[in-house]
């Protein structure tokens, strides 16, 4: 599988792209516009290379729609470079950041990069200790007991869970988990969590870090 999903809207831009990566041996499709994706379009797909500021979609909504169903690899373009908004890129999932103006062969080198990872860390299976989350299935064992989760419990859990040992704050939570655009309070997440903890059977493996957020148990690790 060699097929890169190709989303920037400037024409110039995109062919010299799309033509250094197929001379590299790649398949691409390029898309011109912002929009979800697929779920199924994963399995043909090897990795993701996606402008920002996109008509239609922005680049970050994509990204975080990604990170709901699959672990594929997604390398950001942007022409912004303020740091803010390469640390939202990353907390959102993105692999790699690169900025515009660039140069293409260090674009192919870096999707060389990204590929030749493990096929292991390109896994949808993730596991720490008693747990383990398929992202791609969307379901979780936690001492051999398969957890009947709500979609947003799921999501919760597999955020903390790639974050793993680290504490979580409660805004990047409520700002790329919940739906800011519904009732998203520090309120409504305690509840998710406390749900989430009961379900799981033992409340002190997602352990409240005061004053930031949450995070797994270290004996998770």
């Amino acid at each position: 599988m060699n097929t890169v999903l190709f989303i920037e809207d400037d024409e110039a831009l995109g062919k010299q792209v799309v033509g250094h990566l197929e001379k590299a041996g790649f398949s691409t499709v390029w898309w011109r516009r912002g929009r979800a994706i697929d779920p199924s379009d994963y399995r043909e797909i090897a990795l993701v290379v996606l402008d920002l500021m996109l008509p239609g979609m922005h680049g970050l909504d994509i990204l975080k729609q990604i990170r709901e169903t699959s672990d594929v690899p997604v390398l950001v373009l942007s022409a912004r470079q303020d740091s803010n908004d390469k640390v939202k890129a990353l907390k959102l999932g993105a692999d790699d950041y690169l900025t515009k103006p660039f140069w293409p062969e260090e674009l192919i080198e870096r999707v060389h990069a990204r590929l030749r990872r493990p096929a292991m860390e390109k896994s949808s299976q993730l596991r720490l200790g008693a747990l383990v989350i398929d992202s791609a299935k969307r379901e979780a064992v936690f001492n051999g007991n398969r957890l009947d989760l709500t979609r947003l419990e799921f999501d919760l859990l597999l955020a903390l869970a790639r974050r793993s040992g680290e504490p979580v704050s409660r805004n990047w939570l409520l700002s790329s988990v919940l739906d800011p655009e519904k009732e998203a309070t520090e309120r409504t997440l305690d509840v998710h969590i406390s749900r989430l903890r009961k379900k799981l059977g033992d409340p002190s493996f997602i352990e409240t870090v005061w004053g930031i957020g949450y995070r797994l148990s270290k004996r998770s690790l």
